[in-house]
């Protein structure tokens, strides 16, 4: 068994190490070297794997005995004896705990290990998906800053226009004043979303515990998408549902300790007694020390707080299977809701697309009516306004998306 959970040491830093590329096949590379470093420096993180560092410490403290005992009398009044006086005592005792004592207890603090890293890599796939949440709002930023150049620019090159329209008579003063206002509004859009990177940066560069070069890809890259349709043992092997099962099953194993510490334990001692000569005779084995062994056995007649242990096993047993019952429930209800998110951004990023396409097609048609006729600018501005809102919004479907998809891998463990 401790041969077993020094293994077990070992394999633990190599999923640490080997879990980024398992990762990297569920998600886009850009988001890898992050996870990376989240893993590596985040303390929650740290403080989790310590923990159960600190459970794998009390292996040997479970499987170890008692400590001997030694105890040194010496008579102030020496008792006489045939051979001569007594002097001195010296006695050591070792107590054993009834067969298999030691293993049961070994085991129970096996499966606590076993569940404090199930909770430890709860927390590190719950970590990707707190670093995606804080990663996508930082692409849509960029998407959106994006946009609003673009838009600035066009606005731009509509108000040269309709300058040039109004000086040839062709066109109206309140064109140029009507495309100035939205060039105001959208530098001010820009200067504030230029602004809103900084918290959201420092929110990101928190869940690393690092300060980082930021690296957001021009698009990101499509995320197939295909929910389970078999959900009875969906989330069996989530970290939540594993580690109450091997709280359980600890449980159980305690419940077996309690039986065994109820039985008698075996005690093994040697006494030594040092015996003085007699000066007043002569005789065989005169002054010859004594050398006693020793068996005692503890009477476990006292079975209350026996019965109340077991009692406490068995109610943690329906305790943690309750638990089970509930983090399963919550796990669904969190599955459907998050399946449903997942499907509804994704019908919006097909809406959008299309109406991007189709706007796309409309200001082109209207904008060369315009450049030859001088009419219907007000028409140009809303559809470039149009234009404009589904970019923003597929930019904002598309991070919202991407959040999702974490947190469904971690509601799945994937």
């Amino acid at each position: 068994m401790r041969h077993r959970y020094i293994y077990i040491t070992i394999v633990t830093n190599l999923v640490l190490l080997l879990s980024f590329s398992a990762k990297g096949q569920d998600h886009a590379n850009h988001l890898d070297k992050y996870f990376k470093i989240a893993v590596e420096n985040n303390p929650k993180l740290q403080a989790e794997y310590k923990a159960y560092e600190a459970v794998l410490q009390k292996l040997p403290q479970a499987s170890s005995l008692a400590d001997p005992n030694l105890s040194i009398g010496y008579f102030i009044s020496p008792v006489e004896t045939r051979v001569g006086p007594q002097l001195a005592r010296f006695s050591l005792t070792q107590i054993f705990p009834w067969f298999g004592t030691l293993k049961a207890q070994e085991n129970v603090v096996a499966l606590e290990a076993e569940a404090k890293f199930q909770s430890f890599l709860d927390v590190r796939n719950k970590l990707y998906w707190e670093v995606a949440s804080q990663y996508y709002p930082l692409y849509e930023l960029k998407k959106l800053v994006q946009i609003e150049q673009e838009n600035i620019e066009i606005l731009k090159s509509y108000k040269s226009l309709a300058e040039r329209k109004f000086s040839s008579s062709s066109g109206s003063m309140v064109d140029v004043l009507r495309v100035d206002i939205m060039i105001d509004d959208a530098e001010t859009n820009l200067e504030i979303l230029k602004q809103k990177e900084k918290p959201l940066l420092s929110a990101f560069q928190n869940v690393l515990h690092e300060e980082v070069e930021l690296e957001i890809p021009e698009e990101l890259t499509p995320l197939n998408f295909e929910p389970s349709l078999v959900k009875d043992s969906l989330f069996d092997d989530h970290p939540l549902i594993q580690s109450l099962e091997y709280k359980m099953q600890s449980a159980e194993a305690n419940e077996r300790v309690v039986q065994k510490q109820g039985l008698p334990k075996i005690g093994l001692g040697l006494d030594y007694v040092i015996v003085g000569e007699r000066q007043d005779m002569d005789l065989a084995d005169n002054g010859k020390d004594v050398l006693m062994p020793m068996v005692t056995v503890s009477l476990p007649i006292f079975r209350k707080k026996y019965n109340a242990q077991k009692k406490e096993a068995q109610l943690m047993q329906e305790s943690y299977e309750l638990q089970k019952q509930n983090v399963k429930n919550q796990l669904d209800t969190d599955y459907e809701s998050t399946v449903f998110e997942i499907e509804k951004q994704l019908e919006l990023l097909n809406l959008y697309e299309r109406q991007i396409k189709k706007t796309e097609n409309t200001l082109e048609i209207i904008w060369k009516s315009y450049s030859s006729s001088g009419a219907d600018f007000e028409e140009v501005l809303r559809i470039q306004q149009q234009f404009l809102k589904y970019r923003k919004l597929k930019a904002k479907a598309e991070a919202e998306f991407s959040i999702s998809i974490q947190k469904y891998n971690y509601l799945i463990s994937r």
